[in-house]
């Protein structure tokens, strides 16, 4: 198979296809599920390209793309299932500013809307790794996590993919159009996470003034009477 130009991509990924062709595409996604960092819309868009340079199927593409996402994403789910719900509430809890209240009510949402999450969070950057996580730890029925896993990655691999085959050598495009929707995406989760932490450190104070007015308005007839004089 000719090899992929070095400049059309990180170079690791160019050598996994280069050597395995489809299944090094596949290889590909399945580490990124694990280290979300790695770029998968950099990945399928790049695969999609050197399927339209015939060096590779594009149905090949698309199935074993997709079979990594399931891959990765199960191992993930594997991590959830051996922390398990005690375990993963303990080590929670021992995070500064959490509390084991926001875990249960974490949990409660899960369980109501886990299988919305799982669909739709393959497609959100970052989130589409770490939602099999909770999936695990809730021990979400195996065969319904691995069914939406397959159809959402599916349906987010398949875009990519074809928009970079379509595209040919200006794949890159669909790496600049995503690479805005991922900070959009960042930006919002950080801003989520910092009115979290600032709603925690606000209600600290207002607790600990709260406890010191009931102390000083309590009611005469609420406090122990004086010891009498001798």
């Amino acid at each position: 198979m000719t090899a992929i130009a070095a400049d059309a991509g990180p170079q690791w990924v160019n050598d996994l296809m280069d050597a395995l062709g489809a299944p090094g595409a596949g290889l590909a996604i399945a580490l990124e599920n694990l280290f979300p960092p790695l770029p998968s819309e950099v990945i399928l868009p790049l695969a999609g390209f050197a399927a339209s340079s015939g060096r590779m199927s594009l149905l090949a593409v698309l199935l074993w793309t997709t079979a990594g996402s399931v891959i990765g994403a199960l191992a993930l789910y594997g991590i959830g299932a051996l922390l398990g719900r005690d375990r993963t509430v303990a080590m929670a809890a021992r995070l500064p500013l959490v509390k084991v209240s926001d875990i249960e009510r974490t949990e409660a949402w899960f369980l109501r809307h886990g299988t919305k999450a799982v669909f739709f969070g393959r497609m959100i950057p970052i989130f589409r790794s770490l939602i099999s996580v909770p999936a695990g730890v809730e021990r979400m029925r195996l065969p319904v996590f691995l069914g939406l896993t397959t159809l959402g990655s599916a349906l987010w691999n398949t875009a990519f993919v074809l928009a970079g085959y379509l595209l040919g050598a200006n794949w890159h495009q669909v790496t600049d159009m995503v690479s805005a929707y991922s900070k959009v995406v960042l930006i919002v989760a950080a801003l989520a996470v910092a009115a979290f932490i600032g709603v925690r450190l606000l209600r600290r104070p207002a607790r600990g003034a709260g406890n010191c007015a009931t102390s000083h308005n309590e009611p005469a007839h609420a406090r122990p009477p004086h010891p009498p004089s001798s």
